[in-house]
């Protein structure tokens, strides 16, 4: 018998067409290696759709807001059926800026220092509290979004209209600007899978340069360092995997700046369109995008 496997892509979140995308060409892989396979939306009809379809397992395609904080998770869990990536717990502890970063301090992780902002205070207050814990510039980003949506990088002068920008959040993070080399890192269950660096011609690794082909960020694999660094890297990504109670793949995002690793924060759910990075860091250590989906579907669980 064919193995069934149902792909939830899509969502209401920011990143719907990076979803949309990863679900796309997952189902064309999977389809390739005959494996029957439905794209369904996170909507009313999920619970219908499963009991028509009966599928061995789900894979959680979905990326950003209610699709990698625990939210779909829950459903996931609800249900019954086996499906990819991290679990309620861990997806909501990574998703929450605040949450896993308090998590790498307490476990002497490097992190760019933070202050939580909930638009309380004035514009000479909130200059005065950045200059006296952070510095400027700094960078000013939602607490729980991902692939880099409303991030901005911020001076004195142009804080007050980007905080704007951001006006519909509750709360969002603040946080010191390290300059140095954008390095990612990706760990597949207790594997160590590699790295990738990545140099954008825009500011900074944003949205745009990673879904944009235009944008035409250059990703450089093996990364420049010493086996010793690279070690490094590779255990510190190891170990906030295991911290965060992950399961399946997750890609670990750092600066590298004056010999040391800033972790950024730990993705639950990395993209899988042509651009995604888990995909060519696989490719590098000699796992096809098949191999990888199927090692995705082999630690489907449903466990929390």
């Amino acid at each position: 018998m064919k193995k069934k496997i149902l792909i939830i892509s899509g969502g209401i979140s920011k990143e719907r067409e990076i979803s949309l995308q990863t679900g796309n060409q997952v189902a064309k892989e999977l389809k390739n290696n005959k494996y029957t396979v439905k794209i369904c939306e996170p909507n009313h009809n999920l619970f219908k759709l499963i009991k028509k379809f009966k599928p061995n397992k789900i894979f959680n395609a979905l990326h950003g807001q209610y699709g990698e904080d625990g939210y779909i998770q829950s459903i996931l869990e609800y249900i019954g059926i086996p499906y990819t990536h991290s679990g309620v717990i861990s997806s909501a502890k990574a998703m929450d800026k605040e949450i896993s970063k308090k998590i790498f301090i307490k476990n002497k992780i490097l992190t760019p220092k933070y202050i939580k902002y909930s638009y309380n205070k004035s514009n000479s207050e909130l200059n005065y509290i950045i200059k006296k814990k952070l510095g400027f510039p700094v960078v000013i980003k939602p607490i729980n979004e991902g692939s880099s949506v409303n991030v901005y990088i911020c001076n004195k002068l142009n804080l007050k209209n980007k905080l704007k920008k951001l006006k519909f959040y509750k709360d969002i993070l603040i946080e010191e600007f390290i300059p140095g080399r954008e390095i990612q890192a990706a760990i597949l269950g207790n594997i160590r899978l590699g790295a990738i660096e990545l140099k954008p011609k825009r500011k900074f690794y944003d949205y745009e340069a990673k879904y944009n082909y235009k944008a035409k960020t250059k990703h450089i694999i093996p990364v420049e360092l010493s086996k010793k660094k690279f070690k490094e890297l590779m255990n510190i990504s190891f170990k906030v995997h295991k911290l965060l109670g992950c399961r399946g793949v997750t890609r670990s995002d750092f600066k590298y700046h004056k010999n040391n690793f800033y972790l950024l924060e730990t993705n639950t759910q990395p993209g899988m369109t042509k651009l995604s990075l888990v995909p060519e860091i696989c490719l590098h250590k000699g796992i096809s995008f098949i191999k990888l989906i199927k090692l995705l579907l082999d630690d489907a669980s449903t466990n929390k």
